[in-house]
């Protein structure tokens, strides 16, 4: 599917930078779909049984569609994945993962999603106390991740051990 979209890019004539993001973009995506399979929600929080799995977008169109084509008839946890695009003040309840991209809103969205059980993903935030709990980073030209797990239990979510082991790098409290 990458290489269709990137030969695709080429075909049309669009610019490497297009080119790159369509790249970027399908990356992050199928990162976000194996974050959840890596993360356990307390209870309260966790999906009832024949509820969806609800993963909210904020400011990631690109990130947005390629996540939808992955999701599309699978399951994490025995769970369908649907998506909701937010912003700034749309409500949060019922979301039980969020990336926030990079054109969001990402300082008052994290502000709003502190302390909730919601396992947020951020597009280069770099700043764990901002709340983040897994953030995308460039490393040597590759999207790499990473982890604070110290931000996600005060939230009540565990991050699994086989997600910070692949970490870039995992930041202490």
């Amino acid at each position: 599917m990458l290489g269709a979209a990137l030969c695709l890019g080429v075909s049309l004539g669009l610019q490497p930078a297009l080119a790159q993001q369509a790249s970027d973009a399908s990356v992050k995506a199928a990162y976000l779909y194996n974050f959840l399979r890596y993360v356990d929600w307390p209870p309260s929080s966790a999906p009832a049984p024949d509820a969806p799995l609800v993963v909210g977008v904020a400011g990631a169109e690109a990130v947005r569609s390629e996540l939808q084509t992955i999701v599309a008839g699978r399951q994490v946890h025995g769970h369908r994945v649907t998506l909701r695009e937010i912003s700034g003040n749309d409500a949060l309840e019922g979301l039980h993962a969020v990336f926030l991209g990079r054109d969001a809103d990402q300082r008052r969205l994290l502000e709003r999603l502190r302390g909730r059980p919601i396992l947020v993903i951020t597009d280069t935030v770099h700043d764990g106390d901002a709340g983040s709990m897994l953030n995308f980073v460039p490393v040597q030209g590759r999207i790499r991740f990473e982890a604070s797990p110290a931000v996600a239990e005060r939230a009540g979510i565990k991050l699994g051990s086989r997600l910070l082991a692949v970490a870039e790098r995992v930041v202490a409290p």
